[in-house]
């Protein structure tokens, strides 16, 4: 069942804090009306269309770990309603998220569309699986082509989704994304190269 994000992030503390702020009355009234799904089109293509995101957890001592994952786009895939997957690369050895989930599930992401200024919070119990555990979540997280190895699948539950701000996301665009918008003049500078190509030819054979 869907949860609201701040039913869960809304602690005592951030109530008061909300309290001191004068906005408290603004999350009251909202609540109930901010309740997302991986069930809706807006929010199953927006992390499909995803090439990484921000991964936080929490380790025993209470210090949050950050922790950035990439791929081609939309290696972070949609399982269900409720779960996502992905193929956990062969990294820095370090496996501070690895140890971390084994002792508190609970993760934050971050989904950033830089080209359009867009946000997406995720609130998830995470877990790791092999491929011999799962199979199916393996075949679906494969990457055929993609030069990584592959030790893992992380799995998110997730508890939650919203919407963040879009303010100061400043827009930045990947090299396909910049050649796709570049195609037109592209095309145009190789067509005029062409005729001056051809038109110095012409000259030439005077």
């Amino acid at each position: 069942m869907a949860k609201e994000f701040l039913d869960i992030a809304i602690t005592p503390s951030v109530r008061q804090a909300q309290e001191e702020m004068g906005t408290a009355q603004i999350w009251e009234r909202m609540k109930g009306k901010r309740v997302f799904t991986l069930e809706t089109e807006r929010e199953a293509d927006f992390i499909r269309a995803r090439d990484s995101f921000y991964m936080a957890s929490v380790s025993e001592t209470g210090w949050p770990y950050v922790q950035h994952r990439g791929g081609p786009p939309g290696f972070l895939k949609i399982v269900d309603e409720q779960t996502l997957a992905f193929a956990d690369f062969s990294g820095n050895k370090q496996y501070l998220t690895l140890g971390n989930a084994r002792a508190n599930d609970r993760v934050a992401l971050i989904l950033v569309d830089y080209p359009h200024r867009a946000r997406m919070k995720v609130l998830a119990r995470l877990e790791f699986v092999t491929a011999d555990e799962a199979p199916d979540l393996a075949e679906l997280t494969a990457l055929p082509g993609y030069r990584a190895k592959v030790e893992r699948i992380g799995v998110l539950h997730i508890e939650a989704i919203d919407w963040n701000c879009p303010q100061h996301i400043t827009p930045r665009f990947t090299q396909s994304e910049i050649a796709e918008a570049m195609a037109p003049v592209t095309e145009k500078l190789e067509s005029l190269q062409a005729e001056n190509a051809r038109l110095r030819a012409q000259l030439a054979a005077r």
